[in-house]
């Protein structure tokens, strides 16, 4: 493999200089000769603004080496582009990003003031990576840190391997989401840890990418994940369907929100499995979207002028929980929620944090106005929580509750306008003897 030394076309790795023109010249150097590698070496931190990678480019960041993002605005284009980007491509086929090296986003210059809970940003922040329309994409054996916003962004991409890579997210950052797919097909993720002040990873379909299609046949597998909201999200931005894909053997703890379905505009999501997974959810400040859910599905318009789709054909199995609220299911209207499957899930329910308890959220929804929502309000706890749906299964599960029971912790299951529920060698009292019954089904 042909290799393009960054040191060779001027670069200086002292953590200042901008090596943005040095390193694109190896890039379009690498692109214009066939392709090869673009070697970042050790030892050294190459400060940049943004970068672009071309068809046939590996750009290797060899352990030892930084690749430092600019803190000047400027660097990443001009103040009218609302898309800026540290380092992206377009239409660029057979692209990697690799080398045991590390990507620094920068994420304390692009923060306007400090709050206790979550940071306010400033409006103009940079993506980390953002590949757009491209074919055979690889990400692997890196660690990208402090990410302004969205880390790793994939708009219409085809087949894409993300693997052995450590995403580390100041988790007061918001909007810094480790892995976001918008419709993307094809797609292995693969034992990574992610710490993200967001979802750890999401899968959407956008309108602003429209032409790419849909999202589909994604692999999510091996993974370890925090985050301030959900650890793995599938939906709320569905403009096109969202199908066939399958989690599983993955870690979530210290989490806002554990894994699930959020969808919030027209189209569809189904066909998705979640198996084999370990899940810890607490609460944390309402300022972050969640309420300690392990397990979310929700399906209800993002504003009074939308319009949702249907989930349908969801399986959770083999799933043990521990988390300060119980498994939510809820939509707008019953046809809109289909064929849902809990197998041998189990949930453990016990309070462990100082921050307040008890209450649902349903965001975004209608209502909402300058961060205020109707759609966070306080609501008791319950092991199953299922509110309008059609055909849905709990079978071999069992909900317990811990050493600290307060006084919102209810039933074992809860359930309103629920067609079609049914109950297989289900486990499961009220929270407290003295408590109504273990199941509230109406």
């Amino acid at each position: 493999m042909t290799e393009y030394n960054v040191l060779k076309y001027g670069a200086i790795g002292d953590g200042k200089t901008n090596n943005a023109k040095a390193i694109q010249e190896a890039i379009d150097d690498c692109n214009k000769q066939g392709g090869g590698r673009i070697l970042l070496p050790s030892g050294n931190v190459f400060c940049t603004g943004v970068i672009e990678l071309k068809t046939n480019c590996e750009l290797y960041i060899e352990t030892g080496c930084t690749l430092l993002g600019s803190s000047d605005i400027e660097d990443y284009g001009t103040k009218q582009n609302r898309n800026l980007s540290l380092i992206k491509s377009k239409d660029a086929d057979n692209v990697s990003i690799t080398g045991g090296g590390k990507i620094d986003g920068n994420s304390s210059f692009f923060i306007e003031e400090k709050k206790p809970y979550i940071y306010k940003a400033k409006k103009q922040r940079p993506y980390v990576v953002r590949l757009t329309g491209g074919e055979k994409i690889t990400i692997s054996n890196l660690s990208i840190v402090n990410g302004p916003v969205w880390t790793v962004t994939l708009e219409g991409c085809t087949d894409v391997s993300i693997y052995s890579l450590t995403i580390k997210n100041d988790m007061r950052m918001p909007n810094s989401d480790g892995i976001d797919l918008d419709r993307c097909r094809n797609v292995r993720i693969s034992n990574c840890h992610i710490e993200a002040g967001d979802d750890c990873i999401v899968l959407k379909t956008h309108k602003r990418t429209a032409g790419y299609g849909s999202c589909e046949n994604v692999t999510i597998t091996g993974c370890t994940m925090i985050s301030r909201s959900f650890a793995i999200n599938i939906g709320c931005e569905v403009k096109a369907p969202i199908r066939n894909v399958v989690v599983s053997d993955c870690v979530i703890y210290s989490s806002h929100r554990g894994v699930g379905v959020h969808l919030s505009e027209e189209s569809d999501v189904e066909n998705v499995l979640f198996s084999n997974l370990i899940i810890e959810t607490q609460y944390y400040h309402p300022d972050w979207w969640g309420a300690a859910e392990p397990i979310y599905i929700s399906v209800i318009p993002w504003t009074d002028k939308d319009t949702v789709g249907v989930v349908r054909n969801i399986r959770f199995t083999n799933i043990l929980c521990k988390s300060e609220n119980g498994i939510f299911v809820y939509s707008s209207d019953k046809k809109n929620v289909n064929d849902i499957v809990f197998d041998k899930v189990s949930i453990l329910l016990d309070k462990w944090t100082s921050e307040s308890g008890g209450r649902h959220d349903i965001r975004p929804c209608p209502g909402e106005m300058n961060g205020l929502s109707t759609g966070v309000y306080q609501y008791p706890s319950s092991g199953f929580y299922i509110n309008k749906a059609t055909n849905v299964t709990i079978r071999n599960c069992d909900v317990k509750w811990g050493e600290n029971v307060p006084d919102y912790f209810k039933h074992a299951i809860e359930s309103h306008n629920v067609d079609g529920l049914l109950l297989e060698n289900f486990k499961g009292k009220a929270a407290r003897p003295d408590s109504d019954d273990d199941q509230l089904i109406d």
